[in-house]
């Protein structure tokens, strides 16, 4: 019996994913450890490993493939000495056989249609140019068609506003690939298709349906990526289900920037640069380690107090929001915080990360003062307790040792879930926050 090699659960929430890339091909033989595939999940793109050995005998998913459920068998594997066309012949029965005036001959030799488990291009190249050669030249996609596109082609797509059905690929079967990309322009309208004739008599065709809720303006619609699905989904969830307190505080950075300063002129010869980002995680985790009311998960019937800090850190991809994290970082060095968190979100915006980089964390912190925010609210990250928004530090009026002075004030806002945390206790975490900002001193002892 051949063995089923089934699309992987790549991360606890992942209920279906993207077949990126196959990195075998069928008649390879494979063993325990071998990479097999990558696979785009909600949140990254991951390689797949075998853990039996033998021969790939049939592949049933094309790479390229959007949306294959957990658990569908993607490709056969020959045991050892299993002859691999036997082992392929299962799928091969399974498919429907094509019929000529209802029911085929006797010897009559029948035309098989695609495997149904096969959803892309690619998986039978001998089958795909009968289909390529008898498709209508110029077909467009219709209102209910799937617009096939490689990952890479839709990525770019989507960065740069580009409706994929407004092209005409070049690929294999008129798969949009990325030089279609590289020569559209967003906005660009759809090439025209030529109207089918229509019978004598036959009544005219109705209006197409108007897609509820969708204004009738000039627009483009990009369908959604599953990382973007998720997004939508858990800040939905987030917001209906955990009632969310704020409370903000205004810090001043003089210090902290005059002690970064310093620091980076000690490191230089090392290589590693400070941001003000990598000190507000450090006063983060350890503010959370001195309140450690704040420090905690709600389950429904339990508390959790966590006896380390692992900050969650926002970091946007061209593809969504997501959160690397750096673990406990109540304990590291200001220079392993910077440099993790630079190796991180690299990986982070090639969609390299691995889900225990970015699934956990005990608190998040979100910047966007890099784009002249001062201050925002951030939706909780669920399970964690809280989050804290950070908006751009500006030259203000201030109050300094009973004087009024221009200083450096950034204005931060913590989000905590009410049903965990006080707001006595969400207070204390911002003043534990504020004095360590200020004097940061504290934050290196």
């Amino acid at each position: 019996m051949p063995i089923e090699l089934k699309m992987p659960a790549l991360s606890p929430t992942m209920e279906e994913g993207t077949l990126a890339k196959w990195l075998v091909k069928e008649g390879d033989t494979v063993a325990a450890g071998d990479l097999l595939a990558e696979i785009e999940t909600d949140k990254a793109t991951m390689e797949f490993e075998a853990v039996d050995e033998g021969t790939i005998a049939k592949i049933l998913v094309a790479e390229g493939t959007d949306e294959v459920k957990v658990g569908t068998v993607i490709a056969l594997i020959a045991s050892e000495g299993e002859d691999v066309g036997a082992a392929s012949a299962p799928a091969a029965a399974a498919e429907p056989v094509a019929k000529d005036g209802g029911e085929t001959g006797a010897g009559q030799p029948a035309t098989p249609a695609p495997s149904p488990e096969v959803k892309g291009y690619g998986a039978n190249p001998a089958e795909d140019k009968k289909i390529a050669a008898a498709a209508p030249t110029g077909a467009q996609p219709g209102a209910g068609d799937r617009v096939k596109a490689s990952p890479l082609a839709r990525r770019l797509a989507e960065q740069k506003g580009i409706d994929l059905s407004a092209l005409q690929g070049t690929g294999p079967g008129g798969r949009i690939v990325k030089a279609d990309i590289d020569g559209a322009r967003p906005g660009q309208p759809r090439p025209a298709a030529a109207p089918a004739a229509a019978p004598a008599g036959a009544p005219a065709a109705a209006p197409a349906p108007v897609v509820h809720g969708v204004p009738d303006i000039p627009h483009e619609a990009v369908k959604l990526s599953n990382m973007r699905k998720t997004i939508a989904r858990r800040l939905t969830e987030s917001k209906q289900t955990v009632p969310h307190i704020y409370l903000t505080v205004d810090v001043q950075l003089d210090k902290l920037l005059k002690l970064r300063s310093e620091l980076n002129a000690g490191l230089e010869s090392r290589g590693v640069k400070l941001s003000v980002n990598d000190m507000l995680i450090k006063a983060l985790a350890a503010a959370l380690m001195e309140v450690p009311s704040c420090n905690v998960m709600y389950t429904g019937s339990e508390l959790v107090t966590f006896q380390r800090a692992d900050i969650s850190v926002a970091v946007s991809t061209p593809t969504g929001l997501i959160t690397p994290i750096v673990k406990d970082a109540n304990s590291k060095a200001l220079s392993a915080i910077a440099t993790e968190i630079k190796e991180l979100a690299g990986r982070a915006r090639e969609g390299k990360l691995k889900p225990e980089e970015y699934q956990g964390g005990t608190a998040s912190l979100s910047n966007m003062g890099m784009y002249g925010i001062k201050q925002f609210e951030a939706v909780i990250n669920p399970p964690q307790g809280m989050i804290m928004a950070i908006g751009a530090g500006e030259k203000r009026p201030y109050v300094v040792d009973d004087s009024l002075q221009i200083a450096t004030v950034m204005s931060a806002t913590g989000s905590f879930d009410h049903r965990a945390i006080d707001g006595a206790d969400g207070a204390q975490l911002m003043q534990a926050f504020k004095r360590l900002v200020e004097n940061p001193l504290g934050m290196l002892a």
